[in-house]
């Protein structure tokens, strides 16, 4: 599974970092989803392999316009550059209001259909191949959620002496069973996938979390996950100067968290712009990672935008480029 930051700012951009938004595949850029779509984010995206053609789905944690103000210019790009694919769009009701009524006063239209997925539904769930997304509710000023991707449709590897033993020989059986497919026989025995093949690996989970001022509501969604991608918008000194209403964390709330939890891998995001990245500059970005790493003894990683992350088969965590 692979990620790339859009934008890694909060609030407003810098002219090192956009607002939020994060590209997210299984395998390749195809087909590909989204999480929040700050304004800018198709700019952003001409500088990726990622393409609004083969875009599956967006998800959208909540309504703050530094997560949504995106949408309607990147929407009708994809309807300008000929797109007739329907793509889901999971958020809450008031996108779909705000969308439709930008596309309704701007002399807009779609040429594909939008299929609106309520994502504060108490059964929320979303699937489709290769992903399976749950979310859980998280605690900011309006309604907020963190998404959990989990790999689906893991590849299978035969259990070729049971076959054997069971006097099944190779043939095209043998490949549906691989696939997942149950197989009925010509003698009337039906054989199950599950009987026949194992999956030799763990499913792969990342959760992508909104806004948030208290880590713990991930909890339970964090058992059995690789890696946590979370906002850290101050240090702790500046979050105790700004006092509790913005409801964001900082950077030794969640890296407290995530050691408490044992996560193996942390991304920070959502740096609030009054962090310079370059040399000298004051506050500086690498004191969130200074105060993360007091408290975290996990794989840390300072989101910045173009960034892609790759999570192996084998649960390592890596960073593409090291050009910037």
């Amino acid at each position: 599974m692979e990620f790339t930051f859009l934008g890694t700012s909060a609030g407003t951009p810098t002219r090192s970092r956009n607002v939020t938004g994060l590209a997210l595949c299984r395998s390749g850029p195809k087909p590909w989803y989204l999480v929040d779509c700050g304004e800018g984010t198709q700019h952003q995206l001409m500088r990726t392999r990622y393409s609004v053609m083969q875009l599956r789905a967006i998800f959208i944690t909540h309504i703050h316009g530094d997560h949504i103000f995106g949408l309607p210019g990147l929407l009708t790009s994809a309807s300008m550059l000929g797109r007739k694919e329907p793509l889901d769009i999971i958020a809450p009701p008031q996108v779909r209001r705000f969308i439709e009524a930008t596309i309704d006063n701007s002399d807009s239209s779609l040429s594909y259909p939008l299929n609106f997925i309520n994502s504060e539904a108490p059964d929320f769930y979303w699937q489709d191949d290769n992903v399976g997304v749950t979310n859980v509710a998280l605690s900011h000023r309006v309604a907020c959620r963190a998404y959990v991707f989990t790999e689906r449709n893991l590849e299978r590897q035969l259990r070729q002496e049971k076959l054997t033993a069971d006097g099944i020989e190779a043939g095209p059986s043998w490949g549906d069973l691989q696939k997942g497919k149950d197989v009925l026989l010509d003698d009337g025995r039906l054989l199950r996938s599950d009987d026949y093949t194992e999956i030799p690996r763990t499913a792969r989970r990342i959760i992508v979390g909104g806004d948030n001022d208290t880590p713990e509501l991930l909890k339970e969604a964090s058992q059995g996950t690789h890696v946590l991608i979370h906002e850290a918008t101050y240090t702790q000194d500046v979050a105790d100067r700004v006092g509790p209403w913005p409801q964001h964390s900082s950077a030794q709330q969640v890296a407290r968290f995530a050691q408490s939890v044992k996560l193996p891998n942390l991304a920070l995001t959502h740096f609030s712009s009054r962090y310079q990245s370059a040399p000298g500059g004051t506050p500086h970005i690498n004191q969130l990672a200074a105060e993360a790493l007091q408290h975290y003894k996990g794989h840390l990683f300072l989101a910045r935008d173009f960034d892609t992350y790759r999570l192996e088969k084998d649960l390592q965590l890596h960073r593409l480029n090291h050009d910037h």
